[in-house]
């Protein structure tokens, strides 16, 4: 086999490799240890890596990774077209956001060249709706072009599974015990006659018969998602607005779709088009959760069936005890109410443990859940069953 230099590398030469992997990881101080020098490919991604990771707080004597890559958009697009040349995609998104926090370059993501060559991923979407507002009129459109990939990307991942699982939990929670002879569940049925079964007669006795109701037609669910759109759920927000879309295209669920910071904006009429919906919200800002809630409180007409997703990381700049309140009055008209610290595949990263607990103690569970996992949160939720909360009792309050 040959290495990224072009140069023969041997099974035999174990040595060598371990010498390079650990020049590339070092950066050539020479303090290193490694006296490895790098030519070719490893020279250049070792160039891509300086340019972003070389420059310390205080740069060292002989240092050699600090090359920078300054404020110029055209030396920014050679980078991210280097990068994503010698990395993997996931690596790539990595650098990228670690360049947007460790270089400034957000706003040079407003300069629609530079959009076309970034790896678009769920927090480049963030990034840009933060800065939605700043962005001039040339930019926005190569903006959307972008959201829309990562949403549509999200959707075919999500979207399938979502409606099966919901489509599962709406036909079991329609279930009556007074069942029409075609609306009879036979297994279920069988499998809760078993101790009526008649030996002589080999046949079951079905005193208690299982049916389902008429989903479809009949049985609707209210879904209310309640996002904090503060500038650390950016994830959280691109996720809920593609969820909200799934269940929006299932008749069978009402869903309603409410962001807030220390404003209250109802974007359920936008649901049909999720782009529309994250270019609706706008990132950062303060946070009025009890504000929020009693919007939505004030939008339910059929409490028992309902849910109610609060998807927060609870520092409230409002009233809190007003907002345990609300949550305690909804659950007691019958309002399945959940609270999801984070909606995203990073987990919460913070959130305000008090207020979580509050929350836990109510029976209200307040947890971080990964997109995969929301699926089966919601189908829970509409059955009124435990709730699959992961990891429960390790960095969130939980309560069933």
């Amino acid at each position: 086999m040959t290495d990224t230099q072009g140069e023969a590398v041997t099974a035999t030469d174990p040595a060598r490799e371990r010498l390079r992997r650990w020049r590339l990881v070092l950066g050539g101080d020479p303090a290193d240890g490694t006296g490895h020098a790098l030519s070719g490919q490893d020279a250049a991604m070792d160039g891509a890596l300086a340019a972003l990771y070389g420059k310390g707080d205080t740069p060292q004597a002989g240092r050699d990774r600090s090359a920078g890559l300054g404020a110029s958009a055209p030396s920014v697009a050679r980078w991210l077209g280097d990068i994503r040349t010698y990395f993997p995609s996931s690596v790539v998104q990595v650098m990228q956001r670690d360049a947007i926090d460790r270089l400034d370059l957000a706003t040079l993501l407003l300069e629609p060249e530079m959009l076309e060559a970034v790896e678009a991923d769920v927090h480049l979407v963030g990034t840009l709706l933060s800065l939605n507002k700043a962005m001039p009129e040339t930019t926005k459109e190569t903006a959307r072009v972008v959201v829309r990939k990562v949403v549509e990307d999200l959707e075919e991942r999500l979207a399938t599974r979502t409606r099966a699982t919901l489509t599962g939990a709406l036909d079991r929670s329609a279930r009556v015990s007074r069942p029409r002879h075609h609306d009879i569940d036979w297994n279920r049925t069988i499998a809760a006659n078993l101790k009526h079964y008649l030996p002589e007669h080999r046949t079951v006795v079905p005193e208690r018969l299982i049916g389902y109701g008429r989903a479809s037609r009949s049985v609707k669910k209210e879904v209310v998602l309640c996002v904090d759109q503060s500038g650390s759920m950016a994830a959280s927000v691109v996720y809920a607005a593609v969820f909200g879309a799934v269940l929006a295209s299932m008749r069978s669920i009402d869903t309603r779709l409410v962001v807030f910071d220390t404003t209250v904006a109802d974007l359920t009429d936008q649901l049909d088009d999720p782009v529309d919906v994250l270019f609706g919200t706008r990132l950062g800002g303060g946070t009025d959760i009890n504000r929020a809630l009693a919007y939505c409180q004030s939008r339910i007409t059929r409490p028992a069936e309902t849910v109610v997703v609060l998807i927060s990381d609870l520092y409230e700049g409002g009233i809190r005890d007003e907002m345990l309140k609300r949550v305690a009055a909804m659950q007691a008209s019958g309002v399945r109410f959940v609270t999801l610290l984070a909606l995203s595949d990073e987990g919460a990263s913070a959130y305000d443990r008090e207020h979580a607990a509050a929350l836990a103690a109510l029976g209200a569970p307040a947890f971080a859940c990964t997109p995969d996992l929301f699926p089966e949160v919601m189908a829970a939720a509409i059955e009124k069953r435990p709730l699959p909360i992961p990891d429960a009792g390790r960095g969130a309050d939980s309560g069933r």
